[in-house]
């Protein structure tokens, strides 16, 4: 059974609970850091949207970090996109754009800055730099990458579309450009229904290729007459929550509402009061402020929706990403100090993936795809 913490109103986290579960502590004093008098004059406003995760006695190891980074993006005219799993001192304190897949893959499209830090893992560094091409885009550490995305490679694709010719391919956004390169069109949990659709009407065939996540394929195929052929790809912290898990939950919190996330699997999707991106449920929270609500997805997720509705209880299902846990304040500050870590992305491939992503870019908004709980999965859905 995963672990669970309540982030109560009016309480602060203990020290212990932020070193074992949600933060590395950065180390007082790294870098020759100091904190002084003109660290806490460029800081103190930051505080009060960390301070529900961070003590006051935590917090000088944290500032000293902060502010350096703040001023070294003037210095090197760089941004930070902040994915929502983030560590709350990175996605309140230094994050320049904050949100899930699609919206950082938009922002990094339009962004005026010379360069860019991927507070997220390797494939969302890859995305950047393939939309932005003449900006140099950095990864902080080099180990965060994602189980998703290793679970499939540009020449299983090939062998995909061998095997189903005729047949659009909708890759999830959580994939390597040379999966993205092989590709139609590009999706994320957010807009993946919407997709999913519009390549069927657009291609005139009742059938599509959804990849690599088995979960979101199987939860978009219950929402939807298109037939979907997935992978067996999971990503491995959406994959371990189970019904008995949010059983569990109700149990303990009566009342408490549960968000999923559709990387989850459709037993879990079948029990909770509403399914969405991460955007969704952050815009779920705010528009419903919820007394006590369950956000079923990667820890960090809580603490950052917590910053901005202060009257809500979250009760926190705490499943870590172990590469989104890779970027940490001191490896921002070291990348941003050395500009290293720099990704690239060969042109003719970047090319050939930016297709597929300015093609889900092109698509009109629409509403986040919601998924009914009542609706279950067809037994159509084929697995490669």
């Amino acid at each position: 059974m995963m672990a669970l913490i309540d982030l109560t109103r009016g309480k602060t986290a203990s020290p212990e609970w932020n070193a074992s579960v949600t933060h590395v502590m950065p180390k007082t004093g790294a870098h020759g850091l100091l904190y002084d008098e003109q660290v806490k004059a460029e800081t103190d406003h930051l505080y009060a949207r960390v301070r529900h995760v961070i003590t006051p006695l935590e917090w000088p190891a944290y500032a000293p970090l902060i502010a350096a980074i703040n001023r070294l993006k003037v210095e090197r005219d760089a941004v930070i996109l902040a994915h929502n799993y983030m560590t709350a001192d990175i996605f309140n304190c230094v994050g320049d754009f904050r949100g899930d897949s699609l919206g950082l893959a938009r922002e990094a499209a339009k962004v005026s800055a010379k360069v860019i830090v991927q507070g997220g893992v390797h494939f969302m560094a890859e995305t950047s730099k393939i939309l932005s091409p003449d900006k140099t885009v950095l990864i902080p550490s080099l180990q965060a990458g994602c189980s998703l995305a290793a679970s499939i490679t540009g020449a299983d694709v090939r062998l995909i579309k061998a095997r189903y010719p005729g047949l659009p391919v909708v890759t999830y956004v959580n994939t390597t450009a040379e999966v993205k390169a092989e590709s139609d069109i590009c999706c994320t949990s957010a807009n993946a229904i919407a997709v999913v659709e519009a390549v069927a009407r657009d291609w005139g065939v009742d059938r599509v290729i959804l990849l690599p996540d088995e979960f979101l394929a199987k939860n978009v195929a219950a929402q939807t007459k298109i037939g979907i052929i997935s992978w067996h790809g999971k990503c491995e912290v959406h994959e371990q929550f189970t019904a008995d898990d949010i059983a569990e939950i109700r149990a303990s919190h009566p009342g408490a509402i549960i968000l999923a996330h559709p990387e989850c699997p459709p037993d879990v999707v079948a029990v909770s009061d509403y399914t969405g991106s991460t955007g969704a449920m952050s815009d779920y929270v705010q528009r419903h402020k919820p007394a006590k609500v369950v956000l079923i997805t990667e820890c960090s997720m809580s603490d950052n929706v917590a910053a901005d509705n202060p009257d809500v209880d979250f009760i926190k299902p705490c499943n870590l990403c172990p590469h989104m846990k890779q970027i940490t304040l001191e490896a921002i500050y070291d990348a941003l100090l050395h500009m290293r870590h720099e990704v690239t992305v060969e042109p003719e491939l970047a090319a050939r993936a930016k297709k597929a992503v300015d093609a889900m870019l092109a698509l009109p908004p629409a509403p986040a795809g919601r998924f009914d709980p009542a609706r279950r999965v067809p037994d159509t859905l084929e697995l490669i």
